[in-house]
């Protein structure tokens, strides 16, 4: 099919990713919809703070007219970094450039800076998706849980970890990375002893099987994901605890820390999300379909310890988004698109494994501090 012949392009999901892949095809005039199962202001609730990468993040951000206003909102401060044993020895301890390549921003405000832009026609919430129907004229019938139909020349899976639209391109499954978090939030106002030791940006202190990592927000809460390398099931022990009951259960699992990151815990209220991190294969690819592709998670799902998730979202969005611009057959926009996201996310899903093993490594402190020393020079 001829690009100019399309009359609907679908996008399922309304995270960053499909956000972006919209605003960038509407500068292009090109026809689509954003289909998210959730609600306008749902992205407030999800996620904490992302840190955006000059080199991949940003660039979509310039593309479609946004930066400017992504500065406003940006915190160049948020770039601290400070790694610290689990006995409080402080290892490494950066601040930041007065701005730095990589500054911070909540998610939920880099999603309000998108949907501000897109046509609000060009968006639908409340629509879960539940299959698909391939029809002989290469068109796809979507078909929504609220029976909902729509009819689509091109459908984009921009669904997360664990799309629904991967399996009509691949048969890989994400895997558990054997890392589960406990994500707990502190009021920095509240605690001003616990947001003088984070400083403006990220904690990671580390040992062993055990990290917290803490990270300063900007809408007055200070994050901290417990991370344990543990079997698959037993993050289910936590979740039907109290929040004094899993303080104390933490506290105790972590009673040879240092006060200071035991405070992340101490701190924490009634705010409390259970995560298992999973991954797809490094370097999973597949054959290129006229009228089917993935972005994000959807496509290259790797551990948070590069930070690249939401930066390879935003670069997938803009890959798709330049190749439309230099193909006219819509089967070589998607082939384009593919083999420089397969290329440039293998690179990073590797980049993310590694850090992982890193990090939950014995005298991973001492390593992490030392990787980030070396990057200096």
């Amino acid at each position: 099919m001829k690009k100019q012949n399309l009359k609907h392009i679908a996008i399922i999901g309304g995270g960053p990713g499909g956000l972006m892949l919209g605003l960038l095809l509407q500068r292009q005039g090109l026809p689509f919809t954003i289909y998210e199962r959730g609600y306008k202001s749902m992205h407030a609730d999800r996620g904490g703070s992302l840190d955006i990468h000059e080199e991949s993040g940003q660039l979509p951000l310039k593309e479609a007219g946004i930066f400017e206003t992504f500065r406003k909102y940006a915190r160049y401060e948020g770039e601290d970094t400070r790694i610290v044993s689990k006995y409080g020895e402080i290892l490494y301890d950066e601040d930041a450039e007065e701005e730095g390549g990589r500054p911070e921003i909540d998610r939920g405000k880099l999603c309000d800076i998108m949907i501000e832009q897109i046509h609000p026609e060009h968006i639908k919430y409340g629509y879960k998706y539940e299959k698909m129907i391939r029809q002989d004229n290469g068109q796809v019938e979507l078909i929504f849980e609220d029976g909902a139909v729509v009819t689509a020349d091109l459908v984009v899976g921009a669904d997360g970890a664990f799309s629904k639209i991967r399996p009509y391109l691949t048969s890989s499954e994400p895997e558990y990375t054997g890392i589960s978090m406990i994500e707990m939030n502190s009021d920095e106002n509240e605690h001003s002893d616990l947001l003088e030791f984070n400083k403006n940006g990220k904690v990671m202190g580390l040992g062993g099987n055990q990290a917290i990592l803490g990270q300063r927000n900007g809408d007055g809460r200070i994050m901290a994901y417990i991370s344990f390398k543990v079997k698959y099931e037993t993050l289910d022990e936590y979740c039907n605890l109290s929040l004094d009951e899993l303080k104390e259960k933490l506290l105790n699992e972590f009673s040879d820390w240092s006060s200071e990151l035991q405070k992340y815990i101490a701190y924490s209220y009634d705010d409390i999300k259970f995560r298992r991190i999973y991954k797809l294969p490094i370097g999973l690819t597949w054959e290129t379909q006229p009228n089917l592709t993935i972005i994000g998670d959807a496509a290259h799902l790797m551990s948070p310890f590069a930070g690249e998730g939401v930066n390879m979202a935003l670069y997938d969005a803009y890959l798709l988004a330049e190749s439309f611009k230099v193909y006219d057959n819509l089967t070589e926009i998607l082939k384009g698109y593919e083999q420089q996201m397969f290329e440039t996310t293998k690179v990073y899903a590797k980049e993310s494994q590694d850090n992982l093993e890193i990090i939950f490594s014995e005298n991973g402190a001492k390593k992490m501090a030392q990787f980030f020393i070396d990057m200096e020079k």
